[in-house]
């Protein structure tokens, strides 16, 4: 996995269209502050194309989250949202009670 640097924190999102349309496939839960969300998006620098991100988060500290069960009725229509405060990354889906706050994430990319 690839660290996500705050210098590259726009044009990841931009690259993936801030994951408008995508498809919220997994979540899988490393330990009590360590989790991996796996997205389906389409990314601009492969013609559009539909490529699986998996998105890794550590060292986090707060953060609601959402069975597997439930993840195929969040609408990603509008995307997701990452920022940086201080020291710490906000992830979350917009329209949606999902949120990661962490320290640090990794991205990989994958087939569809």
């Amino acid at each position: 996995m690839k660290p996500l640097l705050l210098n590259d924190l726009k044009s990841f999102l931009s690259r993936f269209d801030d994951f408008k349309g995508s498809e919220f496939r997994h979540i899988e839960i490393l330990s009590p502050t360590s989790f991996i969300v796996t997205l389906a998006t389409q990314d601009s620098a492969r013609g559009y194309d539909w490529i699986s991100i998996d998105l890794e988060f550590s060292d986090a500290n707060a953060a609601n989250l959402l069975d597997n069960s439930q993840i195929t009725l969040v609408d990603m229509a509008d995307g997701i949202e990452i920022s940086h405060h201080g020291t710490n990354f906000a992830f979350s889906i917009i329209n949606s009670t999902f949120f990661i706050e962490c320290t640090y994430i990794k991205y990989q990319e994958g087939s569809f």
